[in-house]
């Protein structure tokens, strides 16, 4: 008699990133023109431009990847506390994730 199993649930960690459709639209615009930037540093650099030019737009980008992140995250910590509260998730996983984020 085959046995059956069933999947444990995902955890909220792992679980698909689910962004309102506005969200989605600022994120992705970010991440595009983040890679533009990635782009220009590499002609920079290519170019010989000066360490501060270079230095200066790669805060830039450190910048506005790790805003990029913080909306993820704070996407990421509304749902859990809604799981949370639901007895869906716990504590371990949101930690882990906060972890994650600040890299």
């Amino acid at each position: 008699m085959p046995t059956t199993t069933t999947a444990t649930p995902a955890t909220t960690a792992d679980a698909p990133l689910r962004l309102e459709d506005e969200t989605q639209r600022r994120v992705l615009h970010r991440l595009r023109r983040l890679e533009g930037q990635v782009r220009g540093l590499q002609h920079m650099i290519e170019d010989g431009r000066s360490c501060r030019e270079v230095l200066t737009l790669l805060a830039g980008v450190r910048s506005a990847l790790n805003a990029t992140g913080d909306l993820i995250l704070e996407r990421y910590v509304v749902s859990c506390t809604v799981e949370l509260q639901r007895g869906e998730a716990n504590v371990r996983d949101l930690v882990d994730i906060v972890r994650l984020s600040r890299g």
